[in-house]
């Protein structure tokens, strides 16, 4: 269960800016919290992230077991001779919601607030059939009056940021609500395993990596480079899925899954159906909540690429299901993080040097 040392970790992680090509500072924090529960603690050449924790025998299979670190943002693509900054996306931020928000740019000189224009309702005319705003058309006010005021606050093109929105516990802390829970909160998941099984005792069969993964939100890249490096034999990829539970969402179409339910395990071509079927037998035999979902072509998560790497990687995909997916105000509910957190420490208690979860004939 979650204590005050992994609480105030987990909030100060998710206050932590870290868009796509700029995670440094957020793994630095993750790799100082997972270290003394862990044997080594690594990144690569762009940032990825990687704990060891090595099996009680030498020569033991390796498990990898994934988040990933990055969010979506905005980077400054033009500031006019006014001051105000043109924008571009950084992942798959929405820009149906992004008028009249408050973005934390990170600037050479420090962070620097700006907020998107939001031109006022009485002024806009048929505000009643008025579409989203178009990328091009979103600005950036940082109070200044010139292109030269803002790079005096140390912007430049290229300078990215996030939404400002911070955690916020709802329900008497039951629901989680905050910018970057995709996938910040399955990054705190993999370092509570690790001090789970720390704190019991347990020395795995397997040697296990926890790793926290880079520029998912662009292609799932730093996966792919890191599975390439540490030659996993069995992988799991945790990553958010869509709640389906809030209203408007047609289950027929995307499936019924909720908070409160516990993780969600994907099944398609993708999930390797040997390492998908002791995830279920652990969820059945310790009672552990678990929703299912189907992915009728690849996961769109990290999954994607670790399970073609090299000769191939049983892999599979397991889910923290989320609300409002790249908003501002994702929504995950805890119980359903301690629920991740009990069945793959569950998982990794469970190997024994002799599994194997190839296909064989």
């Amino acid at each position: 269960m979650m204590n005050e040392k992994s609480a105030e970790f987990l909030s100060e992680y998710l206050e932590t800016p870290a868009p796509t090509g700029l995670e440094m500072d957020a793994q630095r924090l993750w790799a100082d919290y997972i270290r003394p529960y862990t044997d080594e603690v690594q990144c690569d050449a762009y940032g990825s992230t990687w704990a060891l924790l090595r099996a009680a025998e030498a020569g033991a299979p390796t498990l990898m077991l994934d988040a990933h670190a990055d969010e979506i943002g905005f980077s400054i693509r033009y500031i006019d001779e006014s001051g105000y900054a043109r924008v571009e996306r950084v992942g798959g931020s929405d820009v149906s919601i992004a008028r009249g928000r408050r973005i934390r740019f990170l600037g050479t000189d420090g962070e620097v607030i700006g907020i998107t224009g939001n031109t006022a309702i009485h002024l806009r005319g048929g505000a009643a059939d008025e579409k989203a705003p178009k990328l091009h058309e979103l600005y950036v006010d940082f109070g200044c009056d010139s292109r030269e005021e803002v790079e005096a606050l140390g912007l430049r093109v290229g300078s990215v940021g996030v939404y400002c929105d911070g955690p916020l516990m709802l329900n008497d802390g039951r629901r989680l609500v905050c910018r970057a829970l995709d996938d910040r909160l399955c990054g705190f998941i993999l370092a509570e395993v690790a001090r789970t099984l720390a704190e019991k005792g347990i020395k795995p069969a397997w040697n296990v990596v926890f790793a926290n993964t880079v520029q998912e939100e662009i292609g799932c890249v730093g996966a792919g480079m890191l599975a390439f490096r540490l030659q996993p034999d069995a992988a799991i990829c945790l990553d958010v899925t869509h709640a389906t539970d809030s209203p408007g969402l047609d289950k027929g179409r995307y499936g019924d899954v909720r908070l409160g339910q516990g993780g969600c395990l994907s099944f398609g071509p993708v999930c390797h159906p040997n390492v998908n079927a002791r995830l279920e037998l652990l969820a059945y035999e310790q009672e552990i909540p678990m929703q299912r979902e189907t992915t009728g072509r690849s996961t769109g998560t990290n999954t994607d690429q670790v399970y073609r790497s090299r000769s191939g990687v049983p892999a599979t995909c397991f889910s923290l299901p989320l609300r409002y997916m790249h908003s501002p105000v994702e929504t995950a509910d805890m119980r359903d993080v301690q629920s991740c957190i009990d069945l793959l420490v569950a998982f990794v208690a469970s190997l024994s040097p002799q599994d194997d979860f190839r296909h064989r004939l």
